[in-house]
């Protein structure tokens, strides 16, 4: 097939148009086209006044020769999309592999393993995902947690409760397969194109479920409310894992994809000699505006288009301290959710349906943090951090999983807020106004201040008085990374575990811990042949 770029219609034309300009530009009628299929979708508004579409398109001709001879930039042969599984190693295995954890990671791990007829056991600590809706809507509204099940925890772990964005920088052909896999299962046909794609929270909860029963149909096995809390080790070699109820599972070969928020899970590894490296991280709150400011700022005299949607935002700044802040999981028209994994300390987070069509924009407000900064050398101190920070915020809360709050320009001045102001908070416990500046380091607190001043300038009004700032937001990637080898791709202390995913320090994202856990998958068939 042949690439075609830069191929630009207005906000106004239909997309049939983008097939038409590109007959017109290289001079084919349209029976010449063996095939045709838009590869990306993205918007151009920099210019004042114009909106405009920009596409890459795909087709298949039958003398591509004679294309490709004109020599234009922006015409180039299609590369490789099509995923290739592995060649099948020779060494036999004992038993069936083993995932632990069903978030992305996890689940890609599996569906590959699946696929090539390994039969994966799969080991999720939570429900699956309409159980996990009930605990999730009971603890949103009455503030009864269940710490198996909720956003962190559960069947599509914690991005089936996000905006479900599938955007990521890694260049990877697996990232093609994640996104195939995912439209296999239902979710639209337009992330495989679109530059920002989403699926949304409410989509997302039928597409995990549809690529588990392709797993079970395949052979494999997925066990919803089977948490691991023991890995048994002799020789340096895993020969199982144990389960909440004492039942042991055999097996040489378990991909550990237990997402960030598995903690106690990670103390497990630890004390079986499972090596692990404190790494930086970031923490805030979350931020709200009205959707309606940050279409106005992105979008201009064009917002509120029929085919632009909900707009999105993507703000960095470097502070006076050297420290980073930004904006990260930017929900358009999204809800700021009580997202908690541990009782008696509080978590935020945001969420978007795939309308994305609420009052509010949100986004975490982030600034980085170091091993520095956590108080200890112990590789698991980063947990700890989180711990405190999360127990603080519960307890400014009031206790009960009311958050606090504040208002920008409230924090801004380093006053404590009093009332609200035109943006009504949409985290579903309430909220409590108080003066985040006691919930965080100064050392956050003041890079925050900077980067609110600074993303103001880059994005009007992005620094408005009325703004809600929520607290905390401590869970946007994991606080360690489970050292591997890096081409086994196993515990470089543990042979057979492979970490994989967010949690294991490897992704930040559906996509890249998908990744991630093809790669897993990848590195155990290298090795093994299926039994």
């Amino acid at each position: 097939m042949i690439r075609v770029s830069q191929i630009k219609i207005s906000i106004e034309d239909p997309i049939e148009k983008v097939k038409e300009l590109v007959l017109a530009q290289l001079k084919l009628r349209e029976e010449d086209l063996l095939e045709y299929r838009i590869y990306k979708q993205s918007i151009d508004a920099r210019r004042r006044g114009k909106m405009e579409f920009v596409y890459t398109v795909d087709i298949a001709l039958k003398n591509e020769d004679q294309i490709l001879k004109l020599n234009r930039p922006n015409i180039v042969k299609t590369p490789e999309l099509n995923y290739a599984y592995p060649s099948m190693g020779e060494k036999p295995m004992s038993h069936r592999p083993v995932v632990v954890g069903f978030g992305p990671a996890g689940m890609f791990s599996a569906l590959i393993l699946a696929e090539m007829g390994y039969k994966p056991i799969v080991l999720e600590r939570g429900g699956s995902v309409d159980d996990r809706v009930k605990s999730i809507e009971e603890f949103w509204s009455e503030g009864k947690l269940d710490p198996n099940s909720n956003v962190q925890f559960g069947e599509g772990g914690a991005g089936t409760f996000s905006d479900g964005k599938l955007t990521t920088r890694v260049k990877d052909l697996r990232g093609r397969k994640v996104l195939e896999a995912l439209v296999e299962a239902g979710a639209p046909e337009d992330i495989l194109y679109m530059a920002h794609p989403h699926v949304g929270t409410d989509l997302l909860r039928g597409v995990v479920k549809n690529i588990r029963e392709k797993i079970i149909s395949l052979g494999g096995e997925v066990r919803f409310n089977t948490q691991v809390t023991d890995f048994i080790v002799e020789n340096n070699q895993i020969t199982g894992v144990k389960v909440k109820g004492g039942d042991v599972i055999e097996s040489n070969h378990v991909i550990v994809a237990i997402g960030h928020s598995a903690r106690d899970t990670f103390y497990h590894m630890y004390d079986r000699g499972v090596q692990f490296t404190a790494k930086p991280f970031a923490v805030g709150v979350r931020v709200e505006h009205p959707q309606t400011l940050i279409d106005q700022a992105q979008y201009k005299e064009f917002a509120g288009h029929e085919k632009l949607g909900a707009a999105e935002y993507r703000l960095t700044h470097t502070a006076s301290n050297g420290r980073g802040v930004y904006t990260f999981c930017m929900c358009p028209g999204g809800l700021v959710v009580p997202s908690s994994s541990e009782k008696g300390r509080l978590v935020t987070n945001g969420m978007s349906e795939h309308a994305r069509d609420q009052e509010n924009a949100n986004s975490a407000l982030l600034v980085q943090v170091f091993p520095e900064d956590f108080g200890s050398d112990h590789p698991l101190a980063g947990v700890e951090f989180q711990r405190r920070l999360e127990e603080k915020a519960f307890g400014m809360g009031g206790s009960n999983y009311t958050a606090p709050a504040q208002l920008v320009g409230d924090f801004l001045k380093g006053q404590a807020s009093k009332k609200l102001g035109s943006v009504t908070p949409s985290y579903a416990l309430g909220v409590k106004l108080t003066n985040l500046n006691k919930l965080l380091p100064d050392y956050i607190t003041d890079a925050m201040r900077e980067g609110l001043i600074a993303f103001d300038r880059k994005l009007k009004g992005f620094g408005m008085h009325d703004a809600v700032m929520t607290g905390v937001e401590s869970r946007s990637s994991s606080p360690v990374r489970i050292d591997r080898d890096s081409e086994s791709l196993q515990s470089l202390t543990v042979k057979g575990i492979y970490p994989s995913g967010e949690g294991a320090g490897f992704a930040g994202g559906i996509v890249s811990a998908g990744i991630d856990g093809i790669k897993c998958a990848e590195a155990l068939v290298r090795e093994f042949h299926k039994m």
